[in-house]
């Protein structure tokens, strides 16, 4: 059964802004001997040839920080009305089922995915979307992960065409771009730019209205066929999160 890793490692990378650094402290196995013994096993009943064991904490990671994937809370505080869901809640339902890929690589920085760049792609490959699929868009930017601008460039995903996925049934949704919309720093430029108050954010902001989850910082989608497979996204439980660190996998059967 072959098994295709959609997920980014979690390392310290120093290219990467200060609102998402990793810091994982790496434990040898010598340093624990002293810990197994203050636990109370005398060092000439230890096993032959065992100095201690391994470990590893990791002292800095935001849930957002790497591949991972958000919760309506992340949006906002209610979804139509009502207490939107934390990252423990998301039904596990939604984390495996048949995946998409939809080919957006072709799209410049900058111009937000419309639905009528998803429906001519559906149409000239002959693809259809069925409501539970977990739909993945590939623009190609992973090739920047791990590089100093990477959360600066990049397509996105409109607002008008996240509430059109929706709507067709596709609750769970994930990109191999640094975020969901547009670059962070150019949605504050062209919303100071024009005064407009609705453009920051604006496909994130879908989910104020229409429950949804989606994936950010994906990669390997490149290798990937359009269709064909399952996808799994379980993140980790952490109780009333807005999102969290998921290890994102295709798999075929």
């Amino acid at each position: 059964m072959p098994i295709v890793d959609l997920s980014k490692p979690i390392q310290y990378n120093p290219n990467d802004p200060w609102f998402m650094k990793v810091k994982v402290k790496h434990k040898p196995h010598g340093k624990a001997r002293w810990l197994i013994r203050l636990l109370g096993l005398p060092f000439k009943l230890f096993p032959k040839g065992f100095t201690g064991w391994a470990d590893d904490t990791i002292t800095k990671m935001g849930v957002h920080a790497t591949t991972h994937i958000d919760a309506p809370w992340h949006y906002a505080p209610t979804t139509n009305g009502e207490k939107a869901k934390t990252i423990d809640e998301m039904p596990l339902e939604l984390c495996y089922g048949d995946g998409l890929v939809i080919d957006m690589e072709h799209k410049a920085d900058f111009d937000p995915i419309t639905i009528e760049d998803i429906t001519d792609f559906l149409t000239q490959n002959n693809l259809k979307l069925k409501e539970g699929m977990i739909v993945l868009v590939k623009t190609g930017r992973d090739k920047f992960n791990g590089t100093k601008n990477f959360h600066k460039i990049g397509t996105g995903m409109g607002a008008e065409a996240t509430g059109w996925l929706i709507d067709k049934g596709i609750k769970v949704m994930g990109i191999d771009s640094w975020g969901w919309d547009l670059p962070l720093p150019h949605m504050i430029e062209k919303a100071k730019e024009s005064d407009n108050s609705e453009l920051f954010w604006e496909a994130h902001l879908v989910g104020k209205d229409k429950e949804y989850y989606h994936m950010e910082q994906l990669v390997n989608l490149g290798a990937l066929p359009y269709s064909g497979f399952k996808v799994a996204v379980f993140p980790l439980k952490i109780v009333g999160a807005s999102a969290a660190p998921a290890r994102v996998v295709a798999i075929f059967e």
